[in-house]
């Protein structure tokens, strides 16, 4: 009996997991494949042994999901003209592999080699369109970072942990997007809120770019367009106000409009009169004007 149990209790897992959304991909049109990979609760030394190494308190949200599974990936793909093409992708890094984003410097590196750390040359907050209330991660020890999504090369989910002090414990963190251009961008403040985020993004390609002022490539927004289309018109409301800072403005009127021309004058058509007249005046025949005794 107390196996069946556990089996049982085993097998709602993965739907409280998910959220239901493995049902939700199923029934959309052209989605095949939806693949959840199953895996074993974390154990708690392992816990432990990474909050001692890394000098950091993992909160509480997400250690109970590490001591529910180590780790999530959930995979759809979608069929096109008979052939299955990966588009969605849900992943959150197991305890082994959330690694620090900045590494060691290793022993035999040049001296002067440059590094992430060189891009805090400014302290403000008002670098890559971020307001002046959030100050993002830096890539020094004033903060420890720690990735928990690599988003298929197109950026970086990270953990990160602000005005971290060396020797002492960090607790705070923040959920960060960091771009391809090395720009953060704040997604949520605590591990539940970005994991119902990406349950409700579907694990699209490029979703996190909606949380920057320039968005998802064209290709990813037709994605979105197709297959989550309620957010993604929403979305839409609020991007002018961000990207406002980064796109220019175009005016189609202004670009496009002609030059006025000048208008050329008409010559003035001759009449049948002014004809008659001139062949009736003296000298117009070519005969010599006779003069009048």
């Amino acid at each position: 009996m107390d196996e069946t149990k556990e089996r049982l209790a085993f097998k709602c897992v993965p739907e409280r997991l998910t959220l239901g959304i493995t049902r939700i991909l199923e029934s959309m049109p052209g989605v095949v494949d939806v693949r959840l990979a199953e895996r074993e609760p974390a154990e708690k030394r392992n816990l432990l042994s990474w909050e001692q190494k890394n000098n950091c308190i993992l909160p509480e949200d997400l250690r109970d999901f590490y001591l529910t599974t180590d780790g999530f990936t959930l995979t759809w793909n979608v069929k096109l003209d008979n052939e299955c093409v990966p588009l969605g992708c849900m992943t959150i890094n197991s305890v082994g592999r959330l690694q620090p984003l900045l590494q060691p410097t290793p022993l035999f590196s040049l001296p002067n080699a440059p590094s992430l750390a060189d891009l805090d040359w400014d302290e403000s907050s008002v670098e890559c369109g971020l307001p002046d209330t959030s100050t993002p991660p830096h890539f020094d020890s004033r903060s420890r970072i720690f990735e928990l999504d690599s988003c298929g090369g197109n950026g970086k989910v990270c953990l990160a942990y602000k005005n971290s002090t060396p020797g002492v414990v960090a607790q705070q963190s923040e959920i960060w997007f960091l771009d391809r251009s090395l720009c953060w961008h704040f997604l949520t403040a605590t591990f539940s809120s970005y994991y119902r985020l990406m349950i409700t993004h579907l694990g699209l390609p490029e979703w996190q770019y909606s949380f920057t002022p320039y968005g998802p490539s064209p290709q990813a927004k037709q994605w979105a367009s197709l297959y989550q289309p309620r957010t993604f018109r929403s979305e839409l409301s609020l991007t002018p106000s961000a990207g406002d800072l980064h796109l220019n403005k175009l005016d189609p009127t202004k670009a496009f409009k002609a030059k006025a021309k000048v208008p050329t004058p008409k010559k003035k058509p001759s009449t049948p009169c002014s004809l008659a007249s001139t062949a009736k005046s003296p000298g117009s025949s070519g005969r010599p004007g006779v003069a009048k005794r």
